[in-house]
């Protein structure tokens, strides 16, 4: 390691890495009002504890790997197994005293917890399920199950929950606790249900076992697996680097891995969102400006990657890599005392007499002008289903540009409330999203604000539209992206959210759906295979959609009509129809769309992707303008490389 403070290079040896890192700090601290640069040189970081940097460590600081090395922050132990016959297959090693751990690294590659039913990777949902997971029969064969888990996604598919086992009853019977991950409890599904962490099922090659009072490790090797030579290692903390009250700090050019699971922590509700939250991760800000971490990887982490906390400003993730993430990607969560009349259960409902009326957030205690830019994020929600790899909830004007993002179990851009809008996605390409959840989309949001529900005023009769915007203060921006999802919306406004401008984007399966809300402009898009879904629009609702391109008739549920402020200049695309026609089948859906039309779009090559227009289109004549369909996505080529290479 290095530290450069201005023209000046003061060299560090590798062999005494963190004492060294302190030491760049201090000096650090000394040449406050100054550029500096600590440099490290390349290896393997490991961290007993987190590295917690305070308002002392602010400036103009930068900690950026050496040029040309690989540089690792890590949570985990390296152990050295003596490896002796336990029975079958099964091997067996004592471990050191403390070495408590939930997840197994051999070599780089992560191992299963001994789990029924075994890991399949082909099954689209926890890699394998049973509804027997818990049942008398199979738990009866289990002499002490204690620190084992249950998973269970929620029985419509929302999300997921999780127990830790507690023991056996005089009678047998499991004792569990838990079921708190998700805020529209509703206890379990029947099938989809999994057990990890008893010994007893310690029966497929890749498992392991931990017994903790024993501190003993169990082990089915893989065939071929030189187990006798690799490097084991587990978590030990669930946190690597705090930045709490800092302000100035850029770190690049790192890897962040190995973190310890957070899903039993995961339990403060998001307002009236389906969520419930834990405020840790990987990297944790808190209370500060200006710091960023660009060309970085995260991988390998059992809970959050990223968690911006509260209040903090111009917080930036540039050109990073996060990948095999237990939870969320990046989340950007303000604080519930900000909101004005706050509700956290969905069924939760307050009268407009008595709520607080006063526009925007009641305090600044949320994140704002933050950017997530150019980042690869895929796999993530590996353990926690109610994840997202981006996820916004209490912030204001946060921008996520040319990210590229897919292979997650729900959405792939979540906004769990109004509070308090400005935010910008564009330009981002989403897809293999929605893989084990439902109901949902690609993008994903709610607008379950103050105005939500009300019980003295009737929204559905027009009752005051304008309480939308006391909450979503600002606009919210969905431009020129590419979206795609499996089980699902491409685009999914969900009950009230509300004051949304959607413009350029390419919907590729799933189609785009406004719920409930105001405000909403809809403009411009391409929906291919499917089309416009309005569902339980509120009377003068002010929605827009115009413009746009639909490969089906609209999808409604429950809008009264005419639909909105305006619907119309829209083209259901219809092959081989060269002689525009009326679109007689959206007006009479609508009561709406006098103008709109029936023909073939005359896309330039649907087989590469490529769904602008040719000249002569009719969707010309309606208005409709072609936008750029090579441009979504990370821009930087050594990511764009990277996309679905593993």
């Amino acid at each position: 390691m290095s530290v450069r403070v201005g023209a000046t290079l003061i060299r560090g040896r590798r062999n005494s890495r963190l004492r060294r890192w302190m030491g760049a700090r201090l000096a650090a601290r000394q040449h406050r009002g100054s550029k500096v640069i600590v440099e490290f040189a390349g290896g393997i970081y490991r961290l007993a504890r987190p590295v917690v940097f305070s308002s002392d460590d602010s400036g103009n600081v930068t900690y950026r790997a050496a040029k040309g090395t690989q540089v690792v922050f890590t949570g985990s132990a390296e152990i050295h197994p003596r490896w002796r016959p336990y029975q079958w297959h099964i091997l067996q090693t004592s471990v050191p005293e403390g070495f408590e751990t939930d997840q197994l690294f051999f070599d780089g590659n992560q191992q299963t917890l001994a789990r029924y039913p075994n890991e399949d990777l082909s099954v689209r949902i926890f890699h394998g399920y049973a509804k027997d997971a818990i049942s008398p029969e199979r738990a009866g064969k289990w002499k002490d199950p204690t620190g084992g888990f249950l998973h269970a996604m929620h029985p419509t598919m929302w999300g997921d929950v999780h127990y830790r086992i507690l023991g056996k009853d005089a009678k047998g019977a499991l004792k569990m606790e838990g079921g708190w991950q998700n805020n529209r409890r509703a206890g379990m599904h029947s099938e989809y249900r999994f057990v990890e962490g008893i010994f007893e099922e310690l029966d497929a090659p890749g498992e392991w076992f931990l017994n903790r009072g024993e501190h003993l490790l169990f082990y089915y090797p893989r065939p071929g697996t030189d187990y006798e030579h690799g490097t084991f290692e587990g978590p030990q903390i669930e946190t690597l680097l705090e930045f709490y009250g800092v302000k100035g700090i850029k770190m690049s050019g790192f890897t962040f891995q190995h973190t310890l699971r957070t899903f039993m922590k995961n339990r403060e509700p998001l307002l009236r969102s389906d969520w419930t939250i834990y405020r840790g991760a990987a990297i944790h800000f808190k209370n500060s400006e200006r710091c960023e971490i660009a060309d970085s990887s995260f991988r390998d982490l059992g809970g959050n990657a990223v968690f911006v906390d509260g209040k903090n400003r111009a917080i930036a993730l540039r050109r990073c890599i996060i990948q095999n993430v237990g939870a969320n990607g990046v989340a950007f969560v303000g604080d519930p005392k900000a909101v004005r009349s706050p509700l956290f259960e969905y069924s939760e409902r307050q009268s407009f007499v008595s709520m607080d009326k006063s526009p925007g957030p009641k305090t600044d205690d949320y994140p704002m002008e933050c950017l997530v830019e150019d980042c690869l994020i895929r796999r993530t929600g590996l353990v926690e289903k109610q994840s997202a790899p981006i996820e916004i909830a209490m912030s204001r004007r946060i921008a996520i540009r040319h990210c590229t993002i897919y292979h997650v179990p729900r959405a792939g851009i979540n906004i769990g409330d109004g509070c308090w809008g400005g935010h910008l996605i564009e330009g981002c390409d989403v897809f293999d999203t929605v893989l084990e959840t439902g109901d949902h989309g690609s993008f994903n949001s709610w607008g379950r604000d103050r105005y939500w529900g009300l019980t003295d005023v009737d929204m559905n009769k027009g009752e005051h539209p304008e309480l939308a915007s006391l909450d979503t203060i600002e606009p919210i921006v969905i431009r020129n992206n590419r979206w795609r999802c499996e089980h699902g919306w491409d685009i999914d406004l969900d009950d009230g959210s509300s004051r949304y401008v959607i413009q350029n984007n390419l919907c590729l399966n799933g189609g785009l759906k406004n719920r409930e809300g105001f405000g909403r402009t809809v403009e411009n898009n391409v929906i291919v295979n499917n089309s416009f879904h309005p569902h339980v629009w509120f009377t003068n609702s002010g929605d827009v959609f115009r413009r746009n391109i639909v490969f089906t008739p609209y999808q409604p549920i429950g809008v009264k009509q005419p639909w909105g402020q305006e619907v119309d200049f829209n083209l259901l695309n219809t092959p081989n129809q060269s002689t525009p026609q009326a679109a007689t089948v959206l007006a009479k859906a609508s009561g709406r769309d006098q103008h709109s039309l029936a023909a073939d779009a005359l896309f330039v090559d649907p087989s590469k992707g490529n769904y602008q227009v040719r000249p002569g289109s009719p969707a010309f004549k309606l208005g409709f303008q072609n936008f750029a369909m090579n441009q979504f996505g990370v821009r930087p080529q050594k990511l764009r490389a990277m996309v679905h290479v593993e």
